[in-house]
C-alpha cells in the first residue's frame, strides 16, 4: 500500500513542461529548441548546465532524455551511478552526461570518448552533447581534455527558485494531487527543510502518501507524525 501511494504521486516524471523555470527560462527555451521535435536534435552544439544542488539540472537532463526517446531517438546516458559505461553507439542521436563533477577516472574516459565520437562521428552528422555539473566547466575536477570540451558550446548557470516561486510550485503540485496545502503547512515546510525544490517535492510525495494511508488531512501535526514514524 505504501509503494502504491508513492507511485501515484511520482507518476508524471520530469518533463520540459513541468520544469518550473523561474530565473532559468533562457536555459529551458534553449533546450526546447535544441531538442527539436524529431528523432534528431536540431543543434549539435554542446550544451552545459551548472548550478548548485536543487536548481533542476538532473530534471532537465531527464526531461530531454524522455523527450528524445518519445520522438524515437536513441540516446546515450551517463551519470555517476553507472559503474560500467558502454561504448559509444553510432545509433545515438544525443549524449547526455549528468553530474559530471562526480565522475570516476573510468567514467571520465567514457565521457571523453562519447563526446569526441558525438562531435566528430565516423558515421553520420554530429550529435548533440548535453551535460550538467555543480560548477562551471573551468572548475570541474576532471581530466583537462574533457573539462575543456564541456565548455566548448552553450553554457548556462541555473539558479534556485525564490521562495514565492517555490511556494507557488508546491501549491500547484499539491493541487495536482488533490490535496489542500494550507499556508501554515507551506510555511513549516519552507522554514524547516532544504531550499532544494526536489527535496521539497519528495517531502510532499511522502506526505501525500502518508495522508492517504492514514486517511487524515495534511496538517503540521500529520507532517510531524510522519517524520517521527520514519
Amino acid at each position: 500500500m505504501k509503494q502504491l501511494a508513492l507511485d501515484i504521486g511520482l507518476a508524471t516524471g520530469p518533463t520540459l513542461d513541468n520544469f518550473h523555470a523561474g530565473p532559468n527560462d533562457q536555459a529551458l527555451q534553449h533546450l526546447r529548441l535544441a531538442a527539436g521535435d524529431g528523432a534528431v536534435p536540431r543543434s549539435p552544439v554542446p550544451t552545459y548546465l551548472w548550478g548548485e544542488t536543487g536548481t533542476g539540472k538532473s530534471h532537465l537532463l531527464r526531461a530531454v532524455y524522455e523527450a528524445l526517446r518519445g520522438q524515437g531517438a536513441r540516446v546515450g546516458w551517463l551519470d555517476a551511478s553507472v559503474a560500467a559505461p558502454t561504448a559509444f553507439d553510432e545509433r545515438w542521436s544525443a549524449v547526455l552526461l549528468d553530474d559530471v563533477h562526480l565522475y570516476t577516472t573510468g567514467q571520465q574516459a567514457a565521457a571523453f570518448n562519447w563526446f569526441v565520437n558525438a562531435i566528430s562521428p565516423a558515421v553520420g552528422a554530429p550529435r548533440w552533447v548535453l551535460a550538467a555539473g555543480l560548477v562551471p566547466p573551468a572548475d570541474l575536477p576532471l581530466r583537462d581534455d574533457l573539462r575543456t570540451r564541456l565548455g566548448w558550446g552553450h553554457v548556462f548557470q541555473l539558479h534556485l527558485l525564490h521562495e514565492p516561486e517555490r511556494r507557488a510550485v508546491l501549491r500547484q503540485q499539491a493541487d495536482a494531487r488533490g490535496i489542500f496545502l494550507s499556508d501554515d503547512v507551506l510555511d513549516y515546510m519552507l522554514g524547516r527543510f532544504s531550499r532544494d525544490l526536489g527535496h521539497l517535492t519528495q517531502l510532499l510525495d511522502r506526505l501525500d502518501g502518508f495522508a492517504l494511508r492514514t486517511q487524515r488531512a495534511v496538517t503540521i501535526p500529520l507532517l510531524k507524525t510522519m517524520l517521527e514514524s520514519e
